[in-house]
């Protein structure tokens, strides 16, 4: 969030009020002596009406690792809205300001690494020099990276290795990200089908707690029902309704893995009506039960 020192490579955000959002409870730089990343832990409150942060130079990656709330982002279009939940990766695109405002249940914990922009542009001209593409890097990266993830939360619990360790990281990182998430060859450009099939399958992800009709799902992509329900398991394999129930239920095992929410909690957010409707179709999808599936 502020940053003060001249050892790391970042434009520091400026004017921003740290102590009205959030809470750092270990910096490396501070704690461990890095000077090639930078992580650190912050507690955040659980309601900001709105939040305005600053453009920086470096690449800022983002995971919740406790609470749950309804995000929404704004950079330089419209608001976005996604679910903040333990696990979910997120990546700032750098030089670009932000707002974000957000309705928590209760107490939020983050991971955030931050790698140098000079990292990032050293190790590019490596792999060839072409320019990177921080939009779609941090599309891909919002759609899930295990290894990414387990990454961060090794960084994060690293509090006694010195500074070869932080730099050994902050370059498989960058090579990872740069390789997997922003230096692929240009896709072929998607169909008219293509772009509706990525709209209904984003809606769904948006509204997981909400009723959801097929209805809903084609007119919002602009479809006739018949038309969008041949459209879509043509491109996906699947009926709207088992792809959603299939979001559905692995949102439920997302939560039953990260977070300590009873499950009458979980239900609900994942589009459940009750705690028996969630068990019964995540029996069904996954042959346990959400206690024993936690308990395992």
């Amino acid at each position: 969030m502020v940053f003060d020192s001249e050892r790391f490579d970042l434009q520091p955000y400026s004017g921003f009020d740290m102590a009205r959002f959030v809470r750092r409870t270990s910096c490396s730089w501070s704690d461990s002596g890095w000077e090639s990343l930078l992580v650190q832990r912050f507690e955040h409150v659980p309601v900001v009406d709105e939040m305005a942060l600053p453009a920086t130079a470096d690449l800022h990656l983002i995971l919740p690792v406790a609470g749950w709330a309804v995000m929404e982002t704004r950079g330089e279009g419209r608001w976005n809205r996604h679910q903040w939940v333990p696990g979910r990766l997120e990546m700032a695109v750098p030089g670009r300001p932000w707002l974000r405002r957000y309705r928590g249940d209760g107490a939020m914990r983050s991971l955030q690494v931050h790698i140098p922009g000079t990292t990032v542009d050293a190790i590019a001209a490596r792999l060839g020099g072409r320019e990177v593409d921080y939009e779609a890097m941090a599309d891909s990266v919002a759609g899930g990276d295990p290894l990414i993830e387990e990454m961060v939360r090794a960084v994060g619990l690293a509090e006694e290795e010195d500074d070869l360790y932080a730099e050994s990281a902050a370059a498989f990182l960058t090579v990872h990200l740069l390789t997997r998430h922003a230096l692929k060859p240009s896709p072929p450009r998607p169909s008219r089908e293509d772009v509706r099939v990525r709209e209904a399958v984003a809606l769904m992800r948006e509204r997981l707690a909400e009723p959801l009709g097929l209805a809903d799902i084609a007119g919002a992509v602009h479809l006739s029902v018949f038309h969008f329900l041949r459209v879509f398991k043509e491109k996906t394999g699947e009926t709207p309704h088992r792809f959603l129930a299939r979001l559905r239920i692995e949102e439920a095992r997302r939560l039953l893995r990260d977070t300590d929410l009873p499950i009458a909690q979980i239900a609900p957010r994942c589009g459940f009506s009750t705690p028996g409707a969630l068990s019964a179709a995540f029996l069904r999808h996954t042959g346990s039960r959400p206690s024993e599936y936690r308990n395992s």
